[in-house]
Parts: C-alpha cells; sequence; structure tokens
C-alpha cells in the first residue's frame, strides 16, 4: 500500500465520533443510575463506578486525540508486534491473573484492573488485516486460509482457557470478515446449520434423557432414532431433486454430512452431559425453557425481563427505576447495563439505544467499501464484526434469547479495560479512513 503525502490530517469522520460520544455519555448517565442514590448523588465523586467510568471516559478521549495524532503506517508495521504482546499477556494471566467470578481473566493493578481479552480484539483484526491485505497472499489457497484460522484461533483458545465463552463467541464475528475477502458462502450456511443442529441436540438430547422410552442408559436412543429417519428422508429427497448425473455424488456427500452431523450431535449432548459444570448447563437449559431443578437457575433473566418490561413506552424516568435502584439485577452497570435502559427510559429509549448501535455499525461498513487502501478495508470489517457480536449477544442474554454470559456493551457498560479497548478499535479505523484520499493503491 503507498501512500502520498497529505496535510489531510485532520479528515475525520465526524458522524461516527458523534455517534460514540453520544453512547459514552448515555451509558455514563445509566451507571450513575445503576450505582447511585438520587438524593446522595455526587457527579464527581471519584469513589464510585459513576465518577471511575467518568475518569476512563475522559482518559479515552486522551487516548483517542493521541491515535488521531500518530502515522497511520505505524499501526500497519506494529500489527505483529501488537498482536504477539497481545498472546504474551493473556498466556501471563493465566498463570498470574486475578481471579474474577470463576474467571482468570484480569490482572491486579491496585486499585484498578486490567483484562487483556478487551485488547486482543483489535491486535487479532489488525493483524488480520495486515495478512490478508498482502499482495502475495490469496484467498484461494489452503495455506491462506489455514494460517488467517489460526490468527483469529489463538487468542480465542487463549481466553476459553480463562475460561471466558462470552468474548471467544465475540470472535466467531470474525467469520464475516473472512466472507467478505472470499470464503465460500457455503461456509456460512454449514454455520447456520450447526447451530440449528445444536439447538435440536440440546432439546432433543435433554428430552431423550429424561424418558428414555428406546433403552440406552444415557438416553440417547431416541435421538439416534431420530437422526435416522430425518437424515434417510433428507437423503432422499436430496438424491431425487438432483440432476440425473450427480445424484451418485449428491448420496455420497449427503451421507458423509449425516454421519459429519451425527458426530457432532452426540459429542456435543455428551460435552453437555460429562463436561459442563452444573450452573453451565442450567444456564443453557433455561435459554431453551428446559425445567431445572434450581429454582434461582433464572434469576438473571427473570429480573431482566421483569425490570425491561415495567419501563413500558417511556419509562420511570432517570434513577427512578425501582428494580435498578434495589439491584434486582446482577452486575446491572456492566453485563445487564441495558436493563436500566428499558427501565428508566423503556422502549423508546432501548429502541434509540438499538438505533444508535445499528447506525454506527452500518457507517463502519459505509468506511470500510469506501476505501482504497485493503488493509483498512479489512479491518473496518473487523471492526464492524466486533461491534455487532457485543451487540448481539449482550442484548440478546438480557432480553433470555442468549444463554447469560459476561460481555459488555460497547461505549456503555462499566469497565476501563472494556471502555479503553473499544476505543482503541475505533479510533485506530477513524485514523485509517482519515488518509483515504492519500492512498495511491
Amino acid at each position: 500500500m503507498t501512500r502520498r503525502e497529505s496535510p489531510i490530517r485532520h479528515n475525520i469522520d465526524w458522524i461516527t465520533v458523534s455517534i460514540v460520544v453520544v453512547l459514552m455519555f448515555f451509558g455514563w448517565i445509566n451507571i450513575l443510575s445503576a450505582t447511585s442514590n438520587i438524593e446522595l448523588l455526587d457527579w464527581l465523586d471519584w469513589s464510585g463506578k459513576g465518577g471511575k467510568q467518568l475518569m476512563w471516559i475522559t482518559i479515552c478521549f486522551v487516548l483517542g486525540f493521541l491515535i488521531i495524532n500518530i502515522e497511520s503506517e505505524f499501526f500497519i508495521r506494529t500489527s505483529i508486534i501488537q498482536y504477539i504482546l497481545t498472546l504474551l499477556l493473556l498466556i501471563a494471566v493465566l498463570t498470574i491473573g486475578k481471579k474474577i467470578g470463576g474467571a482468570r481473566s484480569w490482572f491486579d493493578l491496585g486499585g484498578f484492573s486490567l483484562q487483556p481479552s478487551e485488547f486482543a480484539k483489535p491486535t487479532t483484526a489488525l493483524i488480520l488485516a495486515w495478512y490478508l491485505s498482502r499482495d502475495a497472499t490469496k484467498w484461494r489457497s489452503i495455506k491462506v486460509r489455514l494460517i488467517s484460522l489460526l490468527l483469529i484461533g489463538i487468542p480465542a483458545g487463549l481466553i476459553l482457557l480463562q475460561p471466558d465463552a462470552g468474548t471467544v463467541l465475540v470472535f466467531a464475528g470474525f467469520i464475516f470478515v473472512l466472507y467478505r475477502e472470499g470464503l465460500s458462502g457455503n461456509v456460512l450456511i454449514i454455520g447456520f446449520t450447526g447451530l440449528l443442529l445444536s439447538i435440536a441436540t440440546i432439546l432433543i438430547g435433554v428430552t431423550s434423557f429424561h424418558y428414555p422410552y428406546f433403552g440406552v442408559g444415557s438416553g440417547i436412543g431416541l435421538f439416534w432414532i431420530l437422526w435416522l429417519v430425518v437424515g434417510t428422508l433428507v437423503i432422499y429427497l436430496l438424491k431425487e431433486l438432483s440432476m440425473p448425473r450427480r445424484r451418485k455424488k449428491v448420496a455420497v456427500w449427503s451421507i458423509i454430512s449425516l454421519f459429519a452431523g451425527l458426530i457432532m450431535s452426540v459429542g456435543l449432548h455428551t460435552g453437555m452431559e460429562k463436561m459442563l459444570k452444573p450452573h453451565q448447563k442450567e444456564r443453557i437449559h433455561v435459554l431453551f425453557g428446559i425445567d431445572v431443578n434450581n429454582p434461582d437457575a433464572d434469576y438473571n433473566i427473570r429480573h431482566a425481563k421483569a425490570a425491561i418490561g415495567s419501563g413500558g413506552l417511556t419509562g420511570k424516568g432517570w434513577m427512578h427505576g425501582p428494580m435498578t435502584a434495589y439491584s434486582f439485577v446482577p452486575e446491572q452497570e456492566t453485563d445487564f447495563i441495558f436493563c436500566t435502559v428499558g427501565e428508566e427510559w423503556g422502549f423508546l429509549g432501548s429502541a434509540f439505544v438499538i438505533f444508535l448501535f445499528t447506525f454506527l455499525i452500518l457507517r463502519i461498513l459505509i468506511i470500510a467499501e469506501r476505501q482504497r487502501s485493503k488493509f483498512t478495508r479489512i479491518y473496518a470489517y473487523g471492526v464492524a464484526s466486533i461491534l455487532f457480536m457485543h451487540l448481539l449477544v449482550n442484548v440478546g442474554m438480557v432480553l433470555g434469547l442468549a444463554p447469560v454470559i459476561g460481555i459488555p456493551l460497547p461505549f456503555f457498560s462499566y469497565g476501563g479495560s472494556s471502555l479503553i479497548g473499544f476505543t482503541f478499535l475505533i479510533t485506530v479505523l477513524i485514523r485509517l479512513d482519515g488518509e483515504r484520499l492519500s492512498v495511491l493503491r
């Protein structure tokens, strides 16, 4: 990528900047509501979470200013270094990190905690953009595909060891980047099919486990019979609907797919029953409406829905949400911050937040497609994918449409590591985009 010298360093996308600033401000006042009492509210109480978040916002503004004034080539040339440093931090946190909520994901820095996985997302987006934008790279090469998956999978695997399943799900969003760069759409179809298959496995597997009408101790008998019937029917239909000269090939691949799916389903069922901890299984069962013996298993989701539903159209008003004030929903300033929005700002406020995030993601896609630089385009799609996955999982979790896993709402939830990580992610893109007219090729 060649750039010519240009004084255009003030060519900033102010629409994107404005959306991020609004999200930060709206998130801050909701954090104040979730952690303060209206009668004792002190806007500049640095000992409280509202004051600390304001401090982090100030730090992020300074960080953003510094990034905007750094040559964009710096981020391209140091992509590998940033990625390696992040991997070293992820390895270090597994041994000397602080354990919070069952996960060893933080470094204890006195009065603050640092979560390296928040920085793994932007550095992975950078290294993926660097690798795929090289002239020598040909996407059709199996080697390139495997290396791309390794670049995503190594940090994701280290984060899974913490364990932090929520952040690992975010890394799955990089599949959209690979799709934009030439990955076959069949992969997305296979992924969607695998998701449906996993859901069916959970539902049918649990049913057969509790009602083993067809014998075998694990209750897997019903599962095998359903698979055999449905699979045989699908193979027959595919064979009959395909062209005569391709029927044999279709039949062979259909049988292979059937057995591959069967192995995956049995593995998933066995893994859930033998490897997951009781509380992890309960969260999955609650998600699909399966009864569990623990009456408190759906506590978070039940109260989150109640808080959002009680807001009505316009909400109960800032600092006047009873469920927010009395902390009925755990982690309400972090993972469940959207509950505060729903209760105090109602449907209109919730829709406004969703609109802002949707507009931000669409704006980033527009930025991506107007680039002359392949590196910037790929990185922009990485940014959009990360934000999309965070929005999808966080809001889905609060609404009971996704498992309860710890994942923040970007620029909105309380937390310094999260806010700095997202600020770095978006500001680097703004800096790269600021030189789009200076790129010759």
